[in-house]
């Protein structure tokens, strides 16, 4: 058994707080040719995670939550609670396909079983099929979320196999006992300038969440279904944008994101101002060898997107300015130093301050935008090729719009989620996206 970490937790308390969210993160993989029967694919993936424990465990929480939620064993894990087939109306094309990722993600995970789903999709146009996988937020992340599909996925001939089993807790693992037997000899000793770095750097982080209503459309109260959509880019043209402006992939596909919410804006008549979208960026704190583990390891920045500014260079630019100004605050690492310190309170008030904090709407964070490094070879599932992995990221803390960005052998794509009554716009995001790509190119030399 293994307890949740702090954020791992917390998602499980987020979800709890609001009837309307289901805090799973997917991919759908877009494959070549079709799934085979459903006896070879289920004898298939029955294979794949047989190497993998935490796919066969559920969580088992506490009386009265006195303790952290734990992983264990579920005795009857049966694979057939874990899959489902379904198949694309006509005209069985892409649009089609993303209302039934919107379905599929809406629904939340069974929590009587391990948390996590597969929805084998056939007929997809181009004699192609998909593979919609979700898992609950508490499980995984997105770095350890692509990490689990490569497991699942055919070995690469040539490049070594990604480890199939899960690594043991007792490794490389941030919440074993040794590491918390060394913090706790050290923190009488550094906690107090830690804890004054901490708080110096986590007020703009807590302002920010809790500054008034800005009143944009952006934020408000959130349904129970969703839209979902897709934009696609070159990563090689986007390349091409960091290395002309001296920027990074990630700055790039902000601007673009700025764009679209700017554009979103302008078509419902607000005005965009300075104040109106900021945006929740998760950041990875893995460590080198660490993709692997089944948990939760991100902090967090809370940039303002320039989106009164109308040039998409201007924009590139203010956005590579401010978030190298964030990551030189320390406002991520401040974020973490939060989350390392929790470790050591006990849960019941831990999990009692969270549902206090849940229970008041924040205003400030317009939207969330995470960006994941994918795989940059091909993979295979059970022989097929993995043509596309689209990310997914779910929506809450009346946030109605989210968009996960993940890099996939030469192309970058944007899921983007909604909430289906406020956001039925969200193919102008996509649009704007592209668009933005694209006019940055032409400011290359």
């Amino acid at each position: 058994m293994s307890e949740l970490g702090p954020l791992d937790s917390g998602f499980m308390e987020l979800e709890d707080s609001d009837q309307h969210v289901n805090a799973g993160i997917g991919a759908v993989a877009i494959l070549d040719g079709n799934p085979g029967t459903r006896a070879e694919f289920s004898a298939r993936m029955a294979e794949r995670i047989g190497a993998n424990r935490r796919l066969h465990q559920k969580l088992r929480r506490a009386r009265w939550d006195l303790s952290a939620p734990r992983w264990v064993d579920d005795p009857h894990f049966d694979l057939g609670h874990h899959l489902r087939w379904a198949a694309l109306p006509q005209p069985c094309d892409e649009p089609t396909l993303w209302e039934m990722v919107a379905t599929v993600m809406e629904q939340r995970l069974d929590r009587d079983h391990p948390l996590w789903h597969c929805t084998i999709v056939e007929h997809l146009a181009g004699e192609r099929w998909a593979l919609i996988v979700t898992a609950h937020h508490s499980m995984l992340d997105g770095v350890s979320g692509i990490s689990l599909f490569r497991r699942l996925c055919d070995p690469n001939p040539g490049i070594p196999a990604p480890n199939r089993h899960e690594p043991d807790s007792g490794g490389d693992n941030d919440w074993n006992w040794r590491t918390m037997l060394a913090d706790g000899l050290r923190l009488p000793i550094q906690a107090p300038a830690a804890l004054l770095r901490t708080v110096r750097a986590a007020a703009p982080l807590a302002w920010n969440a809790i500054v008034p209503d800005s009143g944009s459309s952006l934020t408000g109260p959130i349904g129970r279904q969703r839209r979902y959509t897709v934009a696609r880019v070159s990563l090689a043209q986007v390349k091409r944008i960091g290395a002309a402006f001296e920027v990074t992939v990630n700055d790039v596909a902000l601007a673009a994101v700025t764009a679209a919410f700017r554009a979103m804006l302008l078509a419902r008549d607000e005005e965009p101002d300075t104040e109106t979208v900021r945006i929740l960026a998760p950041v990875s704190v893995r460590t080198t060898g660490a993709d692997g583990m089944l948990d939760n390891r991100v902090s967090a920045m809370l940039p303002q997107l320039p989106i009164h500014l109308d040039d998409p260079a201007d924009q590139l630019r203010t956005v590579h300015a401010r978030l190298s100004e964030h990551k030189a605050s320390g406002e991520a690492g401040a974020a973490n130093s939060i989350l390392s310190l929790a470790r050591w309170v006990p849960f019941a008030p831990l999990a009692w301050a969270v549902r206090t904090a849940l229970r008041f709407p924040q205003h400030s964070i317009a939207g969330l935008a995470t960006n994941v490094p994918g795989p940059t070879r091909t993979l295979r599932l059970h022989g097929q090729e993995v043509l596309e992995i689209l990310p997914y990221a779910p929506i809450a803390m009346r946030l109605r719009t989210s968009i996960a960005i993940l890099s996939y052998r030469d192309h970058l794509a944007f899921g983007i989620t909604g909430d289906y009554d406020t956001t039925p716009d969200l193919d102008l995001l996509a649009d704007t996206i592209t668009a933005t790509v694209d006019q940055l190119l032409d400011h290359c030399p």
